[in-house]
């Protein structure tokens, strides 16, 4: 091989390691791979060359280090040397509408990548075929970027964020230009165009040029903006809020959530939640959590309970890293936390969104062209008060990008569809993913912050009923519809 080294023994091995050198620009990573084939870690060398990253409907989620099995330098410029590729052939307009690409707080030091640098990379990429692009100067959460993509017409979306996965990961999230992660057969057809793509273009290394190019645009002061103007459409109750007397902590996890969360709150006239200071501020290392994943449940949250022990709060809200997922947890009357369930959020988000709904609409006709979705794992509560509310239920398959794609079919056929949620505490309502600016145009907003903090207020504040006796009361009145 190259630069003095030693074969290791196996041909398609060498072959691997010898075109990686030859592709790849990062020092560090480049000095990893030298040293393992001079150390002979044969084994080593193999996990990280084996085999490349699959690329499915969620895009790309792997261990950030060498190779062609992790997440690098090389390996975001191949992958989005494809997705540029795939882009050209099936939107003609590619260069006159461009893409949004965002990104999380995670690094890798030893490797030398960062979800910043694969966003800039990313940049590059597209920017070297004349691809205006919009890419976000700070981090932001998962949900700006498909907002983004539906508020500025876009073909395509990517996020660079491994959500609530272990530090050392990273991933690669695509979205399609209804807003919604693809679905196939586009999974297929950007793997292909990846493979054909493997030799990084003359500029896609070029990141300080692109920094400069017209063609890069920075939309995070105007989607801030439009964000939260958006949302505020959707308070129902203001002065309620205002008055409010519930205290809620509120933890981001170590995440990008906590400034965007205080500005939910704002937006809602909500009084901020007590942040946890030791998690409030973006970490890569996330030191006081093993996970960073608040399904985790009580594991994640003992920090948060403390401080809601201390200032007397009552409801615990908390956010995985990239703010897509949102966990909530209520202080019973026994002294005791209870973490609600994904499934028992989404019956009182959905239950809740009806209410609000019907409020506001007096023709009793209007609710057959209302829509609310789950996946096949999830609940079956929504179909119970569908049956009795008289609305329509759908099923759809696991994941958010089948339920996101079928609301954007339903739309298209004047439908509304107010809710959709997976047990895996995510959701996204039709009301707040639909640009103000762009009929029909659909965001998938897995977790929408504010909808889920004035909702569960005004049930824990405005009729006096807490949310686990909340959940009770719906059991009691639809469970004899069907069995959920």
């Amino acid at each position: 091989m190259e630069d003095g080294l030693k074969p290791t023994g196996d041909r398609k091995l060498d072959q691997a390691v010898r075109q990686w050198l030859q592709y790849d620009r990062n020092p560090k990573t480049s000095s990893l791979v030298k040293h393992m084939v001079k150390d002979g870690a044969v084994e080593a060398l193999k996990k990280c060359f084996s085999s490349r990253m699959e690329f499915g409907t969620a895009g790309l989620r792997a261990a950030m280090g060498p190779g062609v099995s992790c997440m690098n330098d090389l390996t975001i410029i191949q992958t989005t040397q494809g997705f540029c590729r795939y882009l050209e052939q099936s939107f003609g307009n590619l260069k006159e509408r461009g893409v949004v690409i965002g990104y999380d707080a995670r690094a890798h030091p030893p490797s030398g990548g960062s979800s910043k640098r694969f966003a800039r990379l990313a940049a590059a990429v597209f920017i070297s075929q004349g691809v205006p692009v919009h890419l976000f100067s700070e981090i932001t959460p998962t949900p700006f970027v498909p907002f983004t993509v539906s508020h500025l017409g876009l073909c395509a979306g990517i996020m660079v964020t491994a959500s609530h996965n272990p530090k050392q990961d990273n991933g690669y999230k695509v979205y399609w230009e209804n807003g919604a992660q693809i679905v196939s057969p586009h999974d297929a057809g950007i793997s292909k165009a990846i493979e054909e793509n493997l030799e990084p273009w003359p500029e896609s290394w070029n990141t300080e040029e692109a920094l400069k190019t017209p063609l890069l645009k920075d939309p995070y002061q105007d989607i801030t903006t439009q964000y939260f103007q958006a949302i505020q459409r959707h308070c129902h109750h203001r002065e309620i809020n205002k008055n409010s007397q519930v205290k809620i902590v509120h933890t981001s996890v170590h995440g990008v959530g906590h400034t965007f969360v205080q500005s939910a709150f704002e937006a809602f006239d909500l009084h901020p939640p007590y942040p946890v200071e030791e998690q409030k501020d973006p970490d890569p290392e996330f030191p006081t959590v093993k996970y960073p994943n608040p399904e985790e449940g009580k594991g994640v949250l003992t920090l948060s309970f403390a401080l809601a022990e201390r200032e007397g709060a009552s409801v615990v809200l908390a956010n995985d890293p990239d703010a897509d997922r949102l966990a909530i947890a209520e202080k019973q009357e026994s002294g005791q936390w209870r973490v609600f369930s994904g499934n028992e959020l989404g019956a009182l988000l959905g239950w809740w969104l009806f209410h609000c709904w019907r409020e506001q609409n007096s023709d009793a006709a209007a609710v057959k062209s209302i829509y609310m979705l789950a996946s096949t794992v999830s609940s079956k509560i929504l179909r119970a008060i569908a049956l009795k509310e008289g609305f329509h239920f759908e099923e759809t398959l696991t994941g958010f990008k089948w339920m996101g794609n079928r609301a954007k079919d339903l739309l298209d056929q004047g439908k509304s569809v107010l809710f959709a949620f997976e047990e895996a505490i995510g959701r996204h309502t039709h009301k707040l993913v639909l640009s103000p600016c762009l009929n029909r145009r659909l965001t998938e907003i897995k977790t929408s912050e504010c909808l889920c903090f004035i909702c569960y207020g005004h049930c824990g504040q405005g009729d006096h009923l807490g949310g686990a006796l909340r959940f009770e009361a719906l059991e009691g009145v639809y469970s004899h519809t069907i069995k959920i």
